[in-house]
């Protein structure tokens, strides 16, 4: 049982209500609904609701993936209230894809970023296809763009924008984003 000091302690280092936290998800399971967060400055976990993501956009959030969010100090700890932004994990090297593999990055940042809805994914199996709006053809989603993207799951249904390339069998995202990343973007460069 923790000693007075020490829950006194944790305490202090609880954020305020409302509080701005920058941190690393620690984990996420969305068949659970919920994951963790480490905060930057430390003291306790913080609770990521998969409610809280789904207000941002998202199903899923890959773990060691940066995340932005509001938190505040409730009877049972610190919870996330709200999601600013998600970045994709630094350094988590990833499997090549023989269709993206060697594609120039400015290839890929050129490429406009297209509104889709996600058709079905699988995560076991590694892969699932979106529709673009507008446009007739399947684009294939494979698991490893998701994980460079900061993602980790997707649900059918759930709104998204991606940047599609011409693959060796077909089209492919080469990025995925969450649809309210995409807004966040669009009204602070224009896009």
């Amino acid at each position: 049982m923790p000693t007075e000091e020490k829950i006194e302690a944790e305490q202090s280092q609880m954020p305020a209500l409302g509080s701005f936290l920058s941190g690393v998800v620690k984990w996420f399971d969305p068949v659970k609904g919920f994951g963790f967060v480490v905060a930057d400055t430390g003291g306790p976990d913080i609770l990521l609701h998969v409610n809280v993501l789904r207000n941002f956009g998202q199903s899923s959030v890959a773990d060691g993936a940066r995340i932005d969010l509001y938190a505040q100090k409730t009877e049972r700890g610190i919870q996330a209230v709200s999601v600013g932004a998600i970045h994709p994990p630094e350094g988590a090297h990833t499997a090549a894809l023989a269709d993206i593999e060697g594609l120039d990055a400015a290839v890929v940042a050129a490429a406009p970023l297209e509104p889709a809805r996600v058709k079905w994914f699988d995560k076991s199996k590694g892969f699932g296809f979106a529709n673009v709006f507008g446009k007739r053809e399947d684009v294939f989603v494979h698991v490893e763009v998701l994980r460079q993207s900061g993602l980790s799951d997707l649900q059918p249904g759930e709104a998204l924008a991606m940047r599609v390339i011409e693959g060796k069998r077909g089209q492919m995202a080469a990025e995925v984003l969450a649809w309210e990343t995409v807004l966040t973007v669009a009204s602070g460069k224009g896009i």
